[in-house]
């Protein structure tokens, strides 16, 4: 009898029916009715869990109680019953799957909301120098477009510290940049500054503004708009890396010929 109660004990067990409901209700089988210190006992619980859980299998309809404290007792109902709570939870569930359905449309529109790409814009000098600040939280290299000379005309007194604050953060940088004088020159620096250029010629791929890319956000800095905008969106980074990549094999080829 002990072997069939594990099974009888394993089946409520996966009709949905916790291990102390499943220890309760076999101990009221056994002893047919009785209180909740008569049952309690014989579950091997304390009294006052013997109520919250002889409360759940009334219920679920498994159990009857009759009279009042302090001689209430508790009855088993017919097994029969436990088919019927399943029943009628199957009821309730189909239920719920045909309203979830119907919600669906408007949930996927909640959805959308949430994940669609978030866009700031940030305006003047400080809006600017914002955009740049975001750049330092970067936890993967940065990809650039980068024109120096609009760069300095707009913020002539950021860069410098903005250099050494990246570096010191360990993020290094990859720079596609027009060849001018004040691009040469800022290569110079680019072990200190970890930072890695490719010249393309000023006459034909001069451009502005800026983009950095990294992370999952593009930034774009408009020197003449004088306009700062951060979008953040894994999908348009991800596209942007690899349109970067493309833009940098080329780079990387006209800067070897630009020095022969």
């Amino acid at each position: 009898m002990k072997s069939n109660n594990s099974q009888i004990k394993i089946n409520l067990q996966s009709f949905g029916f916790s291990e102390k409901e499943v220890d309760v209700y076999i101990a009221l089988l056994e002893l047919g009715k009785g209180t909740v210190s008569e049952i309690s006992r014989k579950a091997g619980i304390n009294r006052t869990t013997g109520y919250d859980i002889l409360g759940s299998l009334a219920t679920k309809g498994v159990v009857n109680v009759s009279g009042k404290e302090p001689k209430q007792e508790y009855a088993a109902e017919s097994p029969a019953s436990i088919t019927q709570y399943l029943k009628r939870i199957a009821a309730e569930t189909a239920e719920h799957i045909k309203k979830s359905e119907e919600i669906i449309p408007e949930l996927e529109v909640l959805h959308a909301l949430k994940n669609r790409p978030k866009i700031r814009f940030y305006e003047g000098k400080e809006g600017l120098q914002h955009v740049y600040e975001d750049t330092l939280t970067s936890s993967e290299p940065i990809r650039a477009y980068a024109t120096i000379d609009d760069m300095y005309k707009a913020l002539p007194n950021y860069f410098p510290e903005y250099y050494k604050r990246r570096a010191k953060k360990g993020i290094t940088i990859r720079g596609i940049v027009p060849k001018t004088a004040a691009g040469i020159d800022r290569k110079k620096y680019d072990k200190e500054e970890k930072r890695e250029i490719a010249f393309v010629p000023a006459d034909k791929y001069y451009f502005s503004p800026e983009i950095n890319i990294y992370d999952n956000k593009v930034m774009i800095a408009s020197w003449r708009e004088n306009l700062g905008i951060i979008i953040e969106s894994a999908e348009i980074a991800d596209v942007m890396k690899k349109m970067y990549e493309l833009a940098w094999t080329e780079a990387k080829r006209l800067d070897k010929e630009g020095d022969k």
